[in-house]
C-alpha cells in the first residue's frame, strides 16, 4: 500500500451557519470529517490541515485574524499536524503543501473539506496533475447554492455536479462509510 495523508481542506468557522459564507450540508460534512481524522490519526496517517486566508482584501470572507478564518474546533488540529496557510483556491499554489507530502513520502491523498466547487476541485485536480493518487470522501465535503446567468443551481446539484466531474477524470470518490469499512 501506497504512503497515505489526510488533507483536510477549509473547514473554517466562515463555512458555519454563523459565519459569512454559510454551506449547505457544513455539519454533516464536519461529522464525516471527524470520523476520518481520528481514523487516520488511530492508523498513524498524516493529517494536513490547509486554512485560507484572503490578503489581497476587497472580500469580507476569510478575514486574517477574524475568528471565521479559524479552522473549526471539531477537526482542529493536534499538536505537531501542520496547517497550511493559503491564499488561492488550489492548496498546493505558493504553499508547502507539495513539499510537505513529498517529505513525508506521501503518494495516495485522502482530501475532505470545503468548498466543493471551488477549493476542494482546485485541491483534487492539482494532486492528481502532480500525481498523487486521490480519494475524496464525497460526503465529508460541503458546497453552496450557485447562480449562472439568472439560473439558480442547488447545492446538492452543484455537488453532485463536481463529484461526477472528480470521479470521472481525477479521483476516487466515496462515502465515509464505504472508506472507513475498507
Amino acid at each position: 500500500m501506497s504512503k497515505r495523508a489526510l488533507v483536510v481542506i477549509d473547514l473554517q468557522n466562515e463555512y458555519l451557519p454563523t459565519g459569512n459564507l454559510p454551506l449547505t450540508g457544513i455539519e454533516a460534512a464536519v461529522a464525516n470529517a471527524v470520523k476520518v481524522i481520528a481514523d487516520s490519526r488511530a492508523k498513524g496517517i498524516p493529517v494536513i490541515h490547509v486554512r485560507h486566508e484572503f490578503v489581497h482584501g476587497g472580500r469580507p470572507v476569510f478575514v486574517p485574524g477574524t475568528p471565521n478564518v479559524e479552522i473549526q474546533s471539531a477537526v482542529a488540529p493536534q499538536q505537531g499536524e501542520p496547517v497550511i496557510v493559503k491564499n488561492y483556491p488550489n492548496s498546493f499554489r505558493e504553499t508547502a503543501l507539495k513539499q510537505l507530502l513529498d517529505e513525508r513520502g506521501v503518494e495516495d491523498v485522502m482530501i475532505v473539506g470545503a468548498m466543493s466547487h471551488m477549493c476542494v476541485d482546485a485541491g483534487v485536480r492539482a494532486a492528481a496533475d502532480l500525481g498523487y493518487a486521490v480519494t475524496v470522501l464525497h460526503d465529508a465535503c460541503a458546497t453552496l447554492d450557485l447562480e449562472f446567468e439568472g439560473m439558480q443551481v442547488p447545492a446538492a446539484q452543484v455537488h453532485a455536479a463536481m463529484m461526477a466531474a472528480l470521479k470521472f477524470g481525477y479521483a476516487n470518490v466515496i462515502s465515509t462509510e464505504a472508506y472507513l469499512a475498507a
